[in-house]
């Protein structure tokens, strides 16, 4: 009979085959822009470029990233999710309510957690802003320092409930936890925060569900639940992709949201004047380009400094809303 650890290490096996795989993860995808730009790696600053290569990065254009709406849209129905904005005004009172609800229940104001799946895990995903600023560059989004400093240490978490290959299913499955992290009864989702105890969690699924839509919602309801029941805040995110061939996962996410009155991050609305709209030609893995967004380059041509830089707006979006 396997043990934990054996299980453990079969259902690895299989998030490797069903999702990102290793090598997936290793390989930076990146737009062809110039070979310059191909080399660079996900840490390297535009400072350090220059220095390579003699070449300056083009002067910023100030400007927000494109679409970016800030108009609250409370009643607009979750069929018309693409219309959502990526990032919303302000919070709910039952937002501030399940926030208010996790201080009492000891969990850190100034953590997050993120849950997802291999766009989730990797370190191309908010890692940068725990690394310090020749890892970054916010250009004119300097307003955004307060945010990476004030959740500082959340950024290059590794969290439990991040892996290749997670579904909404999975995430909450206890044979998919950690057995080196977590105890007896975990689910990976669970043991995250009972391990980190965030205020707030960024919930990125859906891309491994696209092949059984039909069961995503009612799973889905289940990681959004939990976060409500210990007291986080989930930040629910769209997805970039539509494996689905419909859309019916992100409308899902938008109706759970709307429902359970917490915070959406549409980020599929980020990407739609990207080429490809930010997908690699597998149209599910987002593109790279560094994160320095004095580069009016990179919010323009990848999905990751756009990925990162929403997230972040987001995140000091809620943290403020619920100071309040």
């Amino acid at each position: 009979m396997m043990n934990r650890k054996h299980v453990w290490f079969f259902i690895g096996i299989l998030a490797v085959m069903s999702g990102c795989t290793a090598t997936e993860i290793a390989a930076a995808p990146v737009v062809t822009v110039t070979a310059t730009e191909i080399r660079q790696s996900p840490t390297t600053s535009s400072i350090a470029t220059e220095a390579a290569t003699g070449i300056a990065p083009a002067e910023p254009e100030i400007q927000q990233p494109s679409p970016v709406a800030t108009e609250v849209l409370p009643t607009l129905a979750p069929e018309r999710w693409e219309d959502w904005p990526v990032v919303p005004e302000g919070v709910s009172a039952r937002t501030i309510e399940i926030y208010q609800q996790g201080l009492a229940m000891g969990n850190n104001p100034q953590a997050f957690s993120k849950i997802g799946d291999c766009e989730t895990y990797t370190q191309w995903f908010l890692y940068d802003f725990d690394q310090g600023s020749k890892a970054y560059n916010l250009g004119p989004y300097d307003n955004l320092q307060s945010v990476i400093d004030y959740f500082e240490g959340s950024y290059e978490r590794l969290s439990v409930a991040t892996k290749q290959g997670f579904t909404a299913a999975s995430i909450m499955t206890t044979l998919w936890a950690d057995p080196e992290k977590c105890v007896q009864g975990d689910s990976p989702m669970t043991c995250e925060l009972r391990l980190h105890k965030p205020s707030f969690a960024i919930v990125a699924l859906g891309t491994n569900d696209a092949s059984n839509p039909d069961r995503f919602e009612e799973n889905y309801r289940k990681v959004v639940e939990a976060c409500i029941a210990n007291g986080v805040v989930p930040i629910l995110a769209t997805k970039a992709d539509n494996l689905e061939g419909d859309g019916t996962i992100n409308a899902t996410i938008v109706k759970v949201a709307q429902e359970y009155d917490v915070p959406l991050w549409n980020f599929w609305a980020a990407l739609q004047d990207l080429p490809k709209q930010g997908l690699q030609d597998d149209g599910a893995h987002l593109t790279w380009y560094r994160n320095d967004f004095s580069d009016p380059r990179a919010l323009k041509v990848a999905a990751w400094p756009q990925r990162n830089l929403t997230a972040l707006q987001v995140l000091d979006m809620v943290r403020l809303g619920v100071s309040q």
